[in-house]
């Protein structure tokens, strides 16, 4: 792949982040919870989202070096105890961002389903699939992803009970083992999911 698709295709990762942390910020707010208002993230602008490095060094370094791309936007802060009811809210939340994800996804797909030959079903069929991709890997339930977040609100985890496994996971080893996972099983998920959808 040319260095121009990488780029092209970093945008759209990038984009599509912006889109679910934005999620994030928009249910937390509905949920009664202004701490991402207040910061400046219940907007679709990207720069309000950007981190440094997990946004722009890192993954634009990944690419031109090995061809591979990884790196986050900047997590919304939230307060929970600012929910109107903390479970629920947490679990709104936590899933927002992936059913944003989702929801590009399946919009995107079923136009090209149903308009393959639209001049822009190729550009639709890849932001599709990136959304997949992003979906699933943030349901991975390793820390921070938010996953992790949903299964601890789902299962009423007290989190002080278990601290220690999950700063455990919440270290490098972590992100390791989420990474491995992702490269490895939602490759297979994503794509099946995406003829599911796109046909």
């Amino acid at each position: 792949m040319s260095i121009q698709s990488l780029l092209f295709l970093y945008i759209i990762i990038i984009l599509s982040s912006v889109i679910h942390e934005y999620a994030h910020a928009w249910a937390a707010f509905r949920q009664g919870d202004m701490t991402a208002k207040y910061a400046g993230r219940l907007t679709l602008n990207p720069l309000a989202h950007l981190d440094m490095w997990g946004t722009v060094l890192m993954p634009l370094l990944l690419l031109y070096f090995f061809r591979v791309f990884f790196g986050y936007a900047k997590p919304v802060p939230i307060n929970p105890y600012n929910f109107r009811d903390q479970k629920r809210g947490m679990i709104e939340v936590s899933l927002a961002g992936v059913g944003a994800n989702f929801l590009v996804a399946v919009v995107l797909g079923l136009f090209v389903r149903f308009a393959p030959e639209f001049a822009l079903s190729p550009l639709f069929l890849l932001i599709a699939q990136v959304n997949i991709w992003l979906g699933l890997f943030n349901l991975l339930p390793f820390p921070p992803l938010d996953g992790s977040k949903l299964v601890i609100a789902l299962a009423d985890i007290n989190t002080s009970r278990y601290s220690k496994v999950i700063e455990f996971f919440s270290q490098p080893i972590g992100v390791l083992v989420a990474i491995f996972v992702a490269m490895t099983f939602l490759p297979y998920l994503s794509n099946w999911l995406l003829r599911l959808i796109a046909g």
